[in-house]
């Protein structure tokens, strides 16, 4: 199993120059006029001109070499089980290939493939708070993964939810996977976590695996969730006219995942478009799960989103970065000041037609990953999962 990155021993400067393209996360200004970041104990604290900026004292030095920085992709909907291992596919490390497919953070939609989980009140809420304290501990090649995300059940009551909230549980797993599944028992319990900072997602659509069952636009509108899990199916979509609904129906997250039906999230996509409401649009897998462990699940999920759906490939790489950070109350996500240094750099794959990063994703190639770096410490170079960068960044100074 992978277990924890090595962490900085000591104060820290991190350089990162010469950098052709720099996507922020932000949907109000996606492409940011800077070839510089400088990062100090983890966190963003200069951003633009070399010239401007101060540099001097760098622990790590990087040159880009004319190469793309986004802030480290976020994978909004996750399974995880126990450390970089999964039952549902009996994988490991498959948090650390994801790593390899840029993503630096996790949030959980519900540890459910744990064996034998718990489904009685003590003991879901005894998981929970293991899965909270056990990931937030152990980070899989530096990954962070926000775990403990308990899966409801119609005997829980409001002492339930403030004792987790206590304990530091912050999300809830997908309501409908467990007893809970009729929007009058949701909207309760759903109001219960919010008074005590829970966040929440709904399972929507139908069934995906055996104990699981149909969640409607009724449900998903009446339990008014702060996340709308998988709109496009996690498989199985729901109908158009139902999708349609929910997007008007409320202003929560409409989270599109891999493990989805692909036509129901371009779908999506166009009605969030035609509302002038993109900044709802958030990225997850859905893994591991019966189709698999997916490491490069949020590149394609952007290369689909650009070339069939029509937004710019800089808007696309917001829905998997600024959108969910935002959305999810993360310090991640976005390239300003303050915020967690934590990036991907990429490039155009080798011989893809696309004559610049952008372009290339726009024609629904997946660029080619040259360095992830979480808390402004390099955690992986040249990915061995994505096709080969046409151009990729080197450590010119400190540990390589």
């Amino acid at each position: 199993m992978a277990h924890d990155a090595p962490q900085a021993a000591g104060p820290s400067k991190l350089v990162i120059r010469n950098v052709g393209l720099m996507l922020s996360g932000a949907l109000e200004k996606p492409i940011l006029d800077a070839d510089t970041i400088v990062a100090e104990n983890g966190k963003i604290t200069g951003i633009g001109r070399f010239k401007d900026l101060d540099t001097a004292g760098a622990t790590t030095t990087i040159d880009a070499n004319g190469t793309t920085v986004a802030p480290g992709l976020i994978d909004s909907h996750v399974h995880p089980v126990a450390g970089d291992w999964t039952p549902r596919q009996s994988q490991i490390n498959w948090i650390d290939s994801y790593l390899h497919g840029g993503v630096t953070t996790m949030i959980s939609a519900g540890e459910v493939h744990m064996p034998g989980r718990p489904r009685d009140v003590v003991g879901l809420k005894a998981m929970a708070i293991f899965a909270q304290r056990a990931f937030w501990t152990l980070r899989p090649g530096g990954v962070k993964v926000h775990a403990g995300a308990p899966v409801i059940e119609c005997e829980m009551v409001e002492d339930d939810f403030k004792e987790l909230a206590a304990a530091g549980v912050k999300l809830l797993g997908e309501v409908g996977l467990g007893g809970v599944k009729d929007g009058p028992t949701a909207r309760k319990m759903v109001g219960w976590a919010r008074k005590y900072g829970i966040q929440s997602t709904i399972h929507t659509g139908g069934p995906s695996i055996p104990g699981s069952g149909l969640i409607d636009k009724d449900v998903v509108l009446e339990a008014d969730t702060d996340v709308v899990g998988h709109i496009n199916g996690g498989h199985t979509a729901l109908p158009d006219d139902q999708i349609r609904c929910i997007c008007e129906g409320c202003k929560r997250g409409l989270e599109l995942v891999h493990n989805g039906n692909e036509r129901s999230a371009l779908f999506t996509l166009r009605t969030a478009h035609e509302m002038n409401e993109l900044g709802r649009v958030i990225l997850g897998t859905d893994a591991p799960a019966g189709s698999g462990v997916q490491p490069l699940g949020i590149l394609r999920m952007v290369s689909l989103l650009s070339s069939l759906g029509e937004v710019p490939a800089e808007i696309a790489f917001c829905f998997a970065t600024g959108n969910t950070a935002r959305m999810r109350a993360l310090d991640c996500g976005l390239i300003e000041v303050g915020r967690a240094a934590d990036f991907v750099i990429m490039d155009k794959a080798q011989h893809s037609p696309g004559k610049t990063l952008l372009d290339s994703v726009r024609l629904g190639d997946l660029p080619g990953i040259g360095m992830t770096i979480i808390d402004g410490i390099v955690r992986t170079q040249r990915s061995r999962n994505t096709p080969p960068a046409t151009k990729v960044p080197e450590i010119v100074s400190g540990h390589k």
